[in-house]
């Protein structure tokens, strides 16, 4: 089964939706505008003539993933909006297989990033932070979650708690031990909360 449109007349949403099925199914470590020409039916110039190149393609699938949020509905609260937008910006990464590990490898200055972006900062500042103080907030969080998303979807391969559980022992490191039991991949959802309310709380 192909995506391929008549008369092979395609567009860049559709090579876009396309690259993020073959994400879903095949991750992202074999995705190529060769492997997205195959599942549409095409040949791969005409689909570098919509994305140019692999990195522009990744580019815009990224750009499509956040474009997967939704900035209505938020709360009224500036402290809370911000909250709920990092949620859904977590929650759609964790949509897409590597999602994290898309967008940590892209920087998409692209519609629906800028806009998610604005909503994040406009937050922020109405938070009361200067401006300075806004700006870096927002990388601070996006980082964070970032960091932290790429390691839960990575988890089913190599879960973080039993690493370190095959790697030490009480003598040679003993710290590390005592708190090992805390980053077991069920732990996720908490540690995010936490990590956020420390950005966000601590000033």
């Amino acid at each position: 089964m192909t995506n391929k449109q008549p008369g092979n007349r395609l567009d860049p949403a559709t090579v876009i939706r396309t690259a993020l099925e073959l994400l879903d199914e095949k991750g992202l470590e074999v995705l190529s505008t060769r492997a997205v020409a195959d599942r549409l039916g095409v040949r791969i110039n005409t689909v570098q003539w919509h994305v140019k190149t692999k990195a522009r393609m990744l580019e815009l699938m990224a750009d499509a993933l956040v474009g997967e949020i939704s900035l209505t509905g938020l709360p009224a609260g500036p402290g809370e909006r911000t909250r709920e937008l990092v949620r859904r910006y977590r929650h759609a990464l964790l949509a897409h297989r590597d999602g994290a590990a898309l967008v940590v490898g892209t920087f998409a200055a692209e519609p629906h990033t800028l806009a998610f972006a604005e909503a994040l900062v406009d937050a922020l500042l109405r938070c009361g932070m200067d401006d300075r103080e806004a700006a870096w907030t927002a990388w601070t969080v996006i980082y964070f979650t970032l960091g932290l998303t790429q390691e839960e979807q990575a988890a089913d391969q190599r879960p973080l708690g039993a690493v370190l559980a095959s790697a030490v022992s009480t003598r040679s490191h003993p710290a590390l031990v005592r708190v090992a039991g805390h980053l077991a991949p069920t732990s996720f959802d908490e540690r995010f909360e936490f990590g956020m309310a420390k950005i966000l709380d601590g000033r």
